[in-house]
């Protein structure tokens, strides 16, 4: 079931309204307050690198981020109009070498705060679904 759908516009100032929809949706979910700031982090973080990375900041292209509640967890799928990205190819931000740069540390933290975390490309866009399960 469909909690809430969003179109919003590549603009940073967007973000706040993710954050609150998705703190709707754990709450909606039931989750502990662990858990739902787990999802916010995650959907915020996620929409962000959408709208820099993917959309570039273009105001003209938009995000679409659909929450969804299943039986025992909470499916977002965010998507822009980017060209995409290879996941396999973001360096390991914990390698020492790595340790100093600022990329990667995002995705690092998202997959340690979701259940599941999946990448592809579409001709539309990429697509990011996130998964957070009632423990």
């Amino acid at each position: 079931m469909i909690i809430e759908k969003l179109h919003i516009p590549s603009t940073p100032d967007q973000l706040s309204l993710v954050d609150e929809v998705a703190q709707k949706a754990a709450k909606q979910m039931g989750f502990n307050k662990e858990q739902s700031d787990d999802v916010s982090i995650a959907v915020t973080e996620i929409v962000n690198n959408a709208i820099m990375h993917g959309n570039l900041a273009d105001p003209k292209k938009e995000v679409l981020i659909t929450f969804r509640k299943l039986k025992n967890s909470l499916k977002i799928q965010i998507q822009d109009e980017g060209e995409g990205f290879k996941p396999d190819e973001v360096e390991d931000p914990t390698k020492e070498e790595n340790i100093h740069k600022f990329k990667g540390r995002g995705i690092f933290i998202v997959k340690h705060l979701m259940d599941s975390v999946k990448f592809k490309h579409s001709r539309e866009g990429m697509i990011i679904s996130l998964e957070k399960r009632k423990h």
